[in-house]
């Protein structure tokens, strides 16, 4: 297990993703750039409400004025329209099409998009007199530099609120979830750290787990700072953003080998335990091969997806392929994981081993399918609200299952009962190498 946490932390830290863009922007208006692209893309933003505000500073008011700097936003509706259409628009044309325009010829100029009906967003370019133009006239003119705030309306009304509508929640969110954190670690922390401390056959199940919830707790953590600064000045802390990420995928690394090692112990080598010997599970080459194999794999599909799409916060929202290669996996886990226990329970005439197995297969097939179960029911909700339901739906769904196998784990009157009562079936931990009795 040490081997293949230093695994992850290699994988991890050889491909970091970045954090996502704010709605700060800063940067360069270029002729060239807006040429090349039928206009210059500058960003997109969810405006909602009556109220909801596009801020742009310049400083080169000169240029601007001289090369009729213009900024364009598109509905992000129209603007796919444009593209997909088969009319072949110009250059002029698409621009022409725009739902706003903005000339610019002052240092700070104010956009107010109002009455927006529902959530919708916006893609804002720029172009000026040299986009629409075949000839290389523009190629030594001067770049602007600028700075662009996006806001929406706050709950009183005025335009201060620089998360967009696929955004806002999210901070509340995960202040809840950390307070949450904070009151379970002062009431259980204690009693927890005596049970992995005492040793005995469930150490590693424990001591594995605990690495996992600490994992997520610091996920929280930094997304919670980061959303803080970012409902602050639009930006956050990136670094923050991309270490929230970085605690999420150790995460789900180190639960997805724990659960694997013992289903893998269970398929594998159930049959071959000895009635004398007490109930342990051997890593055997073939289940220890399997379970890294599958941890690799996703842990590779992982920062495959976080290479490709860096603009969110966190990497629950599945939309390329590495993602769609993620949920066939998770799907494929829970099948195989539920066809297994599922003969087990069938057979099996004790009443409490039962029970164990139906509750192990709850918290495993939990944590496997809650994400394409959410990614299935997102489909339900407006296009602005699916990342936020998948988001916090998969922490909590996730979460359910952690406290689901750690009342299992440090049940005495279920997991240490049943285990005393067999070693042939129920193959189920991992060997710590202590040979006496483990009570709690």
């Amino acid at each position: 297990m040490g081997g293949l946490r230093l695994l992850a932390v290699a994988l991890t830290c050889c491909w970091w993703p970045q954090g996502s863009q704010g709605k700060t922007l800063r940067g360069s208006f270029s002729s060239a750039a807006a040429r090349d692209a039928q206009g210059q893309s500058i960003g997109h933003f969810e405006f909602h409400g009556d109220h909801a505000l596009l801020c742009v500073r310049i400083n080169n008011i000169a240029v601007a004025i001289g090369k009729e700097a213009k900024l364009y936003l598109f509905q992000a509706q129209e603007w796919l329209k444009l593209q997909e259409s088969s009319h072949g628009y110009s250059c002029s044309e698409k621009l022409s099409r725009a739902q706003l325009t903005m000339t610019m010829n002052q240092t700070e100029h104010n956009l107010t998009v109002s009455q927006i009906p529902s959530p919708q967003t916006w893609h804002v370019f720029y172009a000026d007199k040299y986009t629409c133009r075949d000839d290389k006239e523009n190629s030594q003119v001067e770049d602007i530099p600028f700075e662009m705030v996006l806001l929406n309306p706050d709950a009183e009304g005025n335009p201060f609120d620089h998360f967009s509508a696929r955004e806002s929640g999210l901070h509340e969110f995960f202040f809840l979830l950390v307070l949450v954190y904070f009151v379970i670690a002062c009431i259980y922390a204690q009693s927890l750290w005596q049970a992995i401390k005492k040793g005995g056959p469930m150490h590693m199940i424990l001591k594995v787990l605990t690495t996992a919830l600490l994992l997520q707790a610091g996920s929280a953590l930094a997304n919670y700072i980061h959303f803080s600064r970012y409902s602050k000045d639009g930006i956050g802390v990136p670094f923050m953003g991309s270490l929230a990420e970085f605690f999420d995928i150790a995460s789900q690394i180190h639960m997805l080998y724990l659960l694997l090692s013992l289903c893998m112990g269970w398929t594998i080598v159930r049959m071959k335990k000895s009635q004398s010997r007490p109930l342990q599970w051997d890593s055997t080459p073939a289940s220890t091969g399997i379970a890294v194999f599958i941890v690799i794999t996703q842990s590779i599909l992982l920062l495959w997806e976080q290479f490709e799409d860096t603009s969110h916060h966190s990497y629950h929202s599945h939309h390329n392929l590495a993602g769609i290669l993620l949920i066939i996996l998770r799907i494929c886990l829970a099948l195989s994981l539920g066809c297994g226990l599922y003969q087990i329970i069938t057979v099996e005439r004790s009443t409490l081993k039962r029970e164990f197995y139906i509750t192990f297969a709850k918290g495993c097939i939990l944590w496997f399918l809650c994400h394409p179960g959410l990614m299935c029911i997102s489909i339900l909700f407006s296009d602005y609200q699916r990342d936020k339901v998948i988001t916090i739906g998969v922490i909590l769904c996730q979460s359910v299952s952690m406290v689901i196998l750690y009342r299992l784990f440090l049940s005495h009157s279920l997991y240490w009962e049943v285990s005393s009562l067999s070693s042939v079936t129920l193959p189920l931990t991992i060997s710590s190498g202590h040979k006496s009795h483990f009570h709690f």
